[in-house]
């Protein structure tokens, strides 16, 4: 079977992007002729390395221009460029559409288009779903919005490529946040410095560190936030960086404050490394990754004093921490590896491609009660 993976552009590192690139790593292993077409190109290379089997090519070589960006133009472009794709998908069996303004438009009769769903959904520009033939779902919450919206609905989440041997030191007085600081605070690192600020203010927990890595167009007015409320000797800052594994180890402690997530694969992989996880119950994703007082705490969101709370509790006793860490780790196994999801995927592609009737809840029931 051959497959193709669009994406806005490989070079950015995001969960889209990385999402991307697992997906075509595993579909390679599993022998099927995988490409990734990426609209744009605004880095050097691809954020994550491909297997040597994926083929990669830009569709343009740099990044979307932003005096570009408006709405007649976008219109007019995305229609030939839908028209001249129709060729060069001519020949496959899937096209997986993923973090990209673009939707077939053109479509060719033997070819299957399908849309991964990567964050929660708003309701808006509905009409364009429906020139997918099925929508791929990452989070469980989201199912009831599109079953009445789109007749071909699958629940597949994302899935980590290798789950770690090693598991955390539950001793070491470290809880770990990460992710990029956007502008809009996404990732809610702003809160989460008032729920530190919270814990702080206790005097019970003055050799506990708070470590947030990550850079972005924010991390100015976190240093800002941190100084002011007089935290900078249990904040720690950290840049970036691809040597992830050395900051799960260094914890005993995951926490989220995140403002919206798709599925965040940054709890799967605290899971991993058996790290217990605290997050808000926002609309999708953490729900399906932390069973609330087995694997972590589930908080109502923005009730920061609740988080402080079920914080304090986990900071308080390294036995549960310990505990919990397991049961995360034993959900990671379960729901998300990548002998999992693949298998999840191939059966998709099976059905597909026979023109099998779509039994769409299928997939729902086997994740949902896994």
């Amino acid at each position: 079977m051959k497959v193709l993976l669009t994406i806005g552009d490989i070079t950015i590192k995001g969960g889209a992007e990385r999402v991307v690139t697992n997906l075509a790593n595993a579909y390679a292993a599993s022998g099927l002729d995988v490409e990734i077409l990426s609209f744009y190109k605004g880095g050097i290379n691809e954020a994550f390395e491909l297997d040597s089997r994926v083929k990669l090519r830009y569709l343009h070589d740099k990044s979307f221009d932003d005096k570009r960006k408006n709405f007649f133009y976008k219109i007019f472009y995305k229609f030939i460029e839908s028209y001249i794709l129709k060729r060069d998908f001519k020949d496959k069996d899937f096209v997986i559409f993923n973090n990209s303004p673009h939707f077939p438009l053109f479509k060719n009769k033997n070819t299957k288009y399908l849309k991964i769903n990567h964050t929660a959904s708003k309701g808006r520009y509905l009409a364009r779903y429906n020139y997918f033939d099925s929508i791929v779902l990452i989070a469980s919450k989201e199912i009831d919005f599109w079953q009445s919206h789109h007749k071909n609905i699958f629940l597949i989440p994302n899935f980590i490529s290798n789950i770690p041997n090693s598991n955390t030191n539950y001793s070491q007085k470290v809880v770990l946040s990460m992710g990029r600081m956007t502008k809009v605070d996404e990732k809610g690192f702003l809160r989460l410095i008032d729920i530190w600020k919270l814990i702080q203010d206790s005097k019970e927990f003055g050799d506990w560190k708070l470590h947030i890595v990550g850079d972005g167009d924010l991390k100015e007015q976190i240093k800002t936030k941190i100084d002011n409320l007089n935290l900078s000797n249990s904040i720690i800052l950290k840049p970036f960086t691809t040597e992830v594994e050395k900051e799960y180890l260094s914890a005993s402690i995951y926490a989220m404050a995140s403002h919206f997530e798709g599925l965040p694969m940054v709890l799967i992989e605290a899971g991993s490394y058996a790290l217990p996880t605290i997050a808000f119950d926002i609309a999708t994703g953490p729900s399906d990754i932390i069973e609330d007082e087995k694997s972590g705490f589930l908080i109502e969101d923005n009730n920061l004093d609740e988080y402080a709370n079920k914080l304090k509790i986990l900071m308080q006793d390294e036995s549960l921490r310990a505990k919990m860490g397991e049961k995360s780790k034993e959900i990671v196994k379960n729901k998300f590896s990548k002998e999992v999801v693949i298998k999840q995927w191939m059966e998709l592609f099976k059905g597909l491609k026979n023109n099998l009737e779509l039994a769409t809840l299928l997939l729902v029931i086997y994740y949902t009660k896994s």
